[in-house]
């Protein structure tokens, strides 16, 4: 098979795979050569309910981490690192496998697909919490209502322009995973760094999600005036 027989093979599966939602993260040429790369590879056993059902359990050894890590060794974080590629695999496969075999289910996938991203989010936070100390707590709380709110903007961003899309500008589950996973690293080799770096993505969470909120507004307000 010759280069551009690849290339217009990637291009077709590409936009057959991707076609429901539009990417802006900065890691999305990669991801999603690699998405398309691990596709064919899926055993046909294997359904997209399965892979969300695998993210999710990514996510809950995430919080494994976490409890290990408090009770046990802050070494054992490292396991949460092995989570969230499990997470990413099952979340970024589940709905992407669906149209990649023609037997999407758009609404039921949307709305699955929201439910396990909450349910996830809500085991990592929970797990921090209880790794927290000397009440920072409150950053985990802070990152869980943080990301919560990023969702809600995804879903008002939808129905105001029709347009789904789980990115803000560069950033998107994929790096927030790397950057996670960075945190822990630094963490095992520097205890109690999280607390810092937690709170400061968790800064960074709530200016982006004011602009993108205020960014929102602005284009309701534009909707509104065009209808009347």
């Amino acid at each position: 098979m010759g280069k551009e027989t690849q290339v217009e093979g990637f291009s077709a599966i590409a936009q057959r795979t991707f076609s429901d939602r539009q990417r802006t993260n900065i890691l999305k040429k990669a991801e999603q050569l690699t998405i398309v790369f691990l596709l064919p590879k899926v055993p046909k056993f294997i359904t997209p309910n399965i892979l969300t059902l695998l993210g999710t359990l990514g996510s809950g050894l995430v919080f494994l981490a976490f409890v290990l890590g408090a009770y046990v060794g802050n070494w054992y974080l490292l396991l949460g690192i092995i989570g969230l590629a499990i997470n990413w695999l099952g979340d970024s496969l589940d709905g992407r496998l669906a149209y990649y075999r023609n037997i999407p289910r758009r609404w039921y996938g949307f709305a699955l697909d929201i439910i396990a991203d909450w349910i996830g989010i809500v085991l990592i936070g929970f797990g921090y919490y209880i790794y927290a100390e000397n009440g920072t707590q409150i950053v985990a709380f802070a990152f869980v209502a943080l990301y919560g709110w990023s969702i809600i903007i995804s879903q008002l961003r939808y129905k105001i322009t029709n347009e789904y899309s789980i990115d803000s500008g560069f950033v998107g589950p994929t790096e927030l995973r790397f950057i996670i996973a960075f945190i822990l690293i630094i963490e095992v080799l520097f205890q109690g760094s999280i607390t810092y770096l937690a709170g400061l993505i968790t800064i960074i969470l709530l200016i982006i999600n004011s602009i993108d909120s205020l960014k929102l507004l602005r284009l309701g307000d534009l909707k509104d005036k065009n209808q009347d």
